[in-house]
């Protein structure tokens, strides 16, 4: 008959243990010398091992030729308890056997002496399920047991417990497993199993788990169901991840301030019989996703997708300040939790999204910190003065005078025979300014100047202010930047500033450009106007208006 892979490959030593170091170090250290408590508390979540343990120190304190704190696993009695015919292991479901008479009767057994093994041993998982009665009762027992008593407390609720059990157990806490460490158990297991998995698949079963290996065992089990090799993509079918492009499709839309086209999605998923709590729990996950790409540089360790979504991710994290992310996320479980207060879960849903889409709508203080931030973005990134120049600017320009140009390449300056292969290489590095000429009738607008600027927000966020007002005229692989900031051409000459330009120019095109300053000539002084009396001025726009001034 088939078994599970994750009882079939449940670790029957300390050994055996994955991503417990402390604890099984521990525990194997007081087997060998004999130190062992009359209770444990073994603490964590889900699938981290603490039944797993509990079953092998219940071997190993009673097995007849232990191996350097482990159990034989072939004495009779580890071969009994694997079997469940030793009766001295006793394992205690206190979710189902949580009343005071339950623990009086465990009491009374636990005064005889066992019937095969030196130790009786009772493991009582999810103790916190138990009555206050049931603690009450347990305590005398747990403090002072008999000689040949072991008591093997586990829990993923340690905060439920009373102060009074905690202080009579020898408490170990039990950590989420690391991905890399589930990663190598299921190839190893999927090698025994004559399993074809892949590395990337075996990465997004570990992601998603969540620091269980448990989960692991049983997803690589569902994916095994799947002809052929288990892939990224397979798990990612498999685990339910795939499908959600509607997230994609509904983030765009409300970065856009789409709201007609917010809510004809809306409607399309809702006529598909989707689940609007899910759909809008979903989409809390899903910005939950661009906030870490906005926050953190290894974004990818953190979010559990495929690796070809973790582009798209951070292409809509982009669109987003931080604030309006933060925002979001507040307003979608604000609105997931009206919805389990019988809330029209439809109407609740487009409530929710019109919010995002159209921050005017929401007057709370945080909407408007959200958006208040989002103008500072787009100042910042000069999305604002780079599109109204681009807008102005002639189709066809007059000639105007050779810029002032600062050379950002240190290649350049060095007369290096070939030059770098990516801009990140590159470092800044100035040269005297060529004298004033015609411009080059090749000299247009970079078009996508405002682009580069929002990428360099990420990239560079101190140079960002320095920027704002600029634009970018391109010459051939030249790009000269001309700005209103008599300080920025010392600013790119110092630091990384100007690689940093280079690169963002670089993700938004694909080109490789050098780089620099566009001066314009200096304009003829103005004829000097005389200041006006600013009661003058008063006094006139009070008359503009009908009011009368009286003269005293």
């Amino acid at each position: 008959m088939y078994q599970v892979l994750y009882r079939k490959w449940r670790p029957k030593t300390f050994d055996d243990v994955v991503g417990q170091p402390a604890v099984t170090a521990a525990l194997k250290g007081a087997v060998k010398s004999g130190r062992l408590s009359h209770a444990y508390l073994f603490t964590g979540s889900r699938g981290t091992g603490k039944t797993s343990c509990a079953k092998i120190l219940s071997k190993a304190v009673n097995c007849l030729h232990p191996v350097d704190g482990n159990p034989c696993n072939e004495c009779e009695i580890c071969r009994g308890i694997d079997a469940g015919t030793i009766l001295d292991v006793i394992e205690i479901d206190a979710a189902s056997n949580n009343g005071v008479d339950n623990i009086r009767d465990l009491r009374e057994e636990a005064n005889y002496t066992p019937a095969n093994t030196k130790y009786r041993v009772y493991i009582i998982d999810e103790v916190h399920m138990l009555s206050v009665g049931a603690f009450n009762a347990l305590l005398k027992t747990l403090e002072e047991p008999p000689e040949h008593v072991k008591f093997i407390l586990a829990t993923t609720e340690v905060h439920k417990l009373p102060a009074t059990i905690l202080s009579r157990c020898q408490r170990f806490d039990f950590k989420r497993i690391e991905p890399r460490d589930i990663a190598g158990r299921l190839l190893y297991v999927a090698g025994q199993e004559n399993i074809s998995l892949t590395e990337d698949g075996a990465m997004l079963i570990a992601r998603v788990a969540d620091g269980a290996m448990r989960d692991a065992l049983s997803l690589l089990d569902r994916c095994a169901a799947y002809d052929g090799e288990i892939t990224e993509a397979v798990v990612s079918d498999a685990a339910g991840l795939a499908g959600h492009g509607h997230l994609l499709e509904l983030t765009d839309a409300v970065a856009e301030r789409d709201t007609a086209r917010v809510i004809e999605l809306l409607d399309a998923l809702y006529k598909n019989s989707c689940s609007m709590e899910r759909l809008l729990l979903d989409l809390l996950s899903h910005f939950r996703s661009l906030m870490l790409a906005r926050s953190v540089p290894n974004y990818g360790d953190l979010i559990v997708c495929p690796k070809s979504e973790l582009e798209e991710i951070r292409r809509q994290a982009e669109r987003f300040s931080l604030a309006r992310i933060l925002n979001a996320m507040d307003v979608l479980q604000e609105a997931a939790g009206r919805l389990k207060g019988g809330a029209n879960a439809r109407t609740a849903a487009e409530m929710a999204l019109l919010r995002l889409s159209d921050p005017s709508l929401d007057t709370d203080v945080r909407a408007l910190t959200a958006r208040i931030a989002e103008l500072e973005r787009r100042l910042d990134t000069g999305a604002f003065v780079s599109s109204a120049k681009s807008a102005a600017a002639p189709e066809k320009p007059a000639a105007q005078p050779e810029p002032k140009r600062t050379e950002i390449l240190e290649s350049e300056k060095a007369q290096a025979p070939k030059a770098q292969e990516t801009p990140q290489s590159a470092a800044p590095a100035a040269e005297k300014a060529a004298p004033a000429k015609p411009a080059a009738p090749s000299d247009t607008p970079f078009p996508k100047w405002s682009e580069a600027l929002e990428r360099l927000s990420a990239i560079d966020r101190p140079l960002v202010p320095h920027m704002r007002g600029s634009s970018a005229v391109q010459r051939g692989d030249m790009l000269l930047i001309q700005s209103d900031n008599p300080l920025l051409e010392q600013f790119l000459q110092t630091g990384s500033h100007a690689n940093c330009i280079m690169r963002a120019v670089y993700d938004v095109t694909g080109k490789k450009y050098k780089l620099g300053i566009f001066h314009a000539p200096r304009a003829a002084a103005a004829p000097a106007v005389p200041k006006k009396d600013p009661l003058e001025n008063l006094l006139n726009r009070a008359q503009s208006l009908g009011v009368e001034v009286v003269d005293q």
